[in-house]
């Protein structure tokens, strides 16, 4: 159950990203820059995660719902070690509803590594085309002007001024190749940790019942078998205490803080960077005069 949360809610933070997309900046080229980001980012992303863990969390629920016998960790393994693998394990007979589906989970690994590229390359060289295109058409609009249309009521060459201008929003491809770089391996990988985070809640609640039982076997279970009042009480005490301390404050505790961790982390690194915005103090000389 954890992981199906998990996905879910990681597929969820990947559908936010979308609205983000599609709430534009001010700006005339603003549209095809989401659209970009759409195309780039959000789609590969979501193919990614919904043929790898999505998957999986599939073969969860079916295996919930028909009994089925089939071993999850083999059909995982055999997925990326050995595609096209029919195998689901010993128990699992020729009938069982996930046997055979070898050639599905082949597709879709070749789907998710597609996906890699797809996130890695096409949005840095299309942006350098843009650019390449943008600083072309600004270059020739100024060199066909008129002599007296290249000065400004100020006697100010525009052609300079919008060189040093434009100077400001030079491209580099190799900083934005980099950047997607980063993100790309980011979330390729944190595809896999972030699924894994999930299983905290489970692995720790797990663990506090069995430290529960060893409380409860050493110190009620022992009490009893000694046949003494005194030590049934006292026995009694220690475990009542123990076990309140373990599953109510510990677990709790532990339940809240991943949970946190959970919707900070795994969550809102889907959609959410904390970049901010520049900030620009109030001056009168940027303040343009009609």
């Amino acid at each position: 159950m954890s992981i199906v949360l998990g996905v879910c809610q990681m597929l969820l933070g990947i559908g936010v990203s979308l609205w983000n997309y599609l709430e534009k900046p001010t700006g005339p080229q603003s549209s095809e820059r989401d659209m970009l980001s759409i195309v780039c980012e959000f789609v590969p992303r979501f193919l990614f995660l919904t043929c790898t863990f999505g998957y999986l969390a599939i073969l969860i629920l079916v295996k919930w719902f028909s009994g089925s016998k089939a071993d999850l960790y083999l059909l995982m393994i055999n997925m990326f070690l050995s595609p096209g693998a029919m195998e689901c394990g010993k128990n699992c007979e020729t009938s069982d509803p996930l046997y055979g589906l070898g050639g599905l989970a082949g597709f879709l690994v070749f789907v998710a590594f597609c996906c890699v590229p797809w996130m890695l390359l096409p949005k840095p060289f299309i942006l350098k085309k843009r650019h390449a295109k943008k600083s072309g058409g600004e270059a020739y609009d100024v060199l066909s002007g008129d002599d007296e249309d290249l000065m400004d009521y100020n006697g100010t060459d525009v052609s300079q001024s919008a060189g040093h201008e434009g100077g400001h929003e030079e491209f580099d491809f190799g900083e934005e190749m980099v950047h997607n770089m980063i993100h790309t391996i980011e979330f390729v990988l944190g595809a896999v940790s972030n699924t894994a985070s999930y299983l905290r809640l489970w692995a720790l609640s797990l663990a506090h019942s069995q430290l529960s039982s060893v409380f409860y076997e050493k110190c009620f279970v022992s009490a009893l078998e000694s046949g003494s009042a005194v030590a049934i009480v006292i026995g009694f005490y220690i475990w009542a205490l123990a076990t309140f301390g373990v599953l109510m404050i510990m677990e709790s505790l532990s339940a809240f803080l991943h949970a946190l961790r959970l919707h900070w982390v795994e969550y809102q690194n889907k959609f959410y960077q904390g970049d901010g915005y520049q900030f620009e103090p109030f001056t009168f000389t940027n303040i343009k005069m009609d």
